[in-house]
């Protein structure tokens, strides 16, 4: 049975996945230098998984009246001295 398209999941999985396959932790291990050819390929070390976190960006504040205000006059002197 299949999952109709209006109730799927664009982006896939969205959490961090906290098991890597054995390929993975073997691309990991050869960055560390820790696995090397002709190693086994059962029990390999723990590689730690890092998770990503995305901040979010910040909303400007609306300027207040007074900063408005002191906005309008300082246009209005550039546009008089042009």
């Amino acid at each position: 049975m299949t999952i109709d398209k209006s109730l799927r999941v664009r982006l896939g999985l969205v959490r961090s996945r906290n098991v890597l396959t054995r390929v993975e932790r073997i691309t990991k291990l050869k960055e560390t230098d820790r696995w090397q050819e002709g190693d086994s390929l059962f029990n390999l070390p723990k590689v730690r998984v890092q998770s990503v976190v995305i901040k979010k960006k910040k909303k400007k504040e609306a300027p207040t009246a007074e900063e408005g205000e002191e906005a309008a006059v300082a246009e209005e002197s550039e546009s008089t001295e042009s």
